[in-house]
C-alpha cells in the first residue's frame, strides 16, 4: 500500500478509525490557536530585546519551526483520539482539548502584549497541567495519539523553564 493511498484512507477516515470531521474540526481549532499565538508574538519588541534571556534561549525562527509540527500533532492526535474515543469519553476529551488550546493560546498575549512574564509563567504552568491531563485522557482513548502529544508536552515544559529563567533574571519585569 503506496503512502498516497495510506493518506487517503486517514483524511477519508477509513483505515485507522478517525472521522474527517474530527480532523476538520480539531485542524480548525488548533490553526486559530496558531494564527492567535503568532499574531501576538513580537521577539522585535524593545520590551522583548531588553530582557536578559538566558544562552539556551532558542533564535525566533526556531519558534515557528518547533510550533508548526506541534501544532500538526495535536489536530491529529485530537482528531484520533475524539474518533475512537466511547460516547460517554468523548466530551471530556474535547473539553479537555478545547482547554488545553484556550490556555496555549492565553500565553503569548500575557507575555508579549502585557508585558507580564511572571503571569504567563502562571499560565504556563496551568497549561503543563492541561497537558498532563489531555495526555491522560487521549492515552485512554488511543495509545498512539496520546504519544503523539509527548513531544508538546515536552516543548511547553521548556519553555516554562525559559519563562522561569527569564522571571528570574528579570526580577522588575
Amino acid at each position: 500500500m503506496g503512502l498516497g493511498h495510506r493518506c487517503d484512507q486517514v483524511v477519508s477516515g477509513h483505515g485507522d478509525g478517525m472521522k474527517k470531521s474530527s480532523l476538520v474540526k480539531t485542524s480548525l481549532a488548533t490553526a486559530v490557536t496558531a494564527v492567535a499565538g503568532s499574531l501576538a508574538t513580537d521577539p522585535k519588541s524593545r520590551w522583548y530585546r531588553r530582557l536578559d534571556k538566558p544562552s539556551w534561549q532558542p533564535p525566533p525562527p526556531a519558534y515557528g519551526a518547533v510550533w508548526t509540527p506541534l501544532y500538526v500533532l495535536i489536530a491529529y492526535a485530537g482528531a484520533r483520539a475524539l474518533s475512537r474515543a466511547g460516547e460517554a469519553e468523548r466530551p471530556a476529551l474535547a473539553r479537555a482539548l478545547g482547554v488545553n488550546l484556550a490556555l496555549n493560546a492565553a500565553w503569548t498575549p500575557l507575555f508579549f502584549k502585557l508585558r507580564r512574564p511572571r503571569a504567563a509563567l502562571a499560565e504556563l504552568v496551568a497549561l503543563n497541567v492541561s497537558n498532563a491531563a489531555l495526555t491522560r485522557r487521549t492515552l485512554r482513548a488511543d495509545r498512539t495519539a496520546g504519544l503523539l502529544l509527548l513531544p508538546y508536552a515536552g516543548w511547553t515544559l521548556f519553555a516554562t523553564a525559559l519563562n522561569a529563567a527569564i522571571v528570574r533574571r528579570n526580577p522588575r519585569a
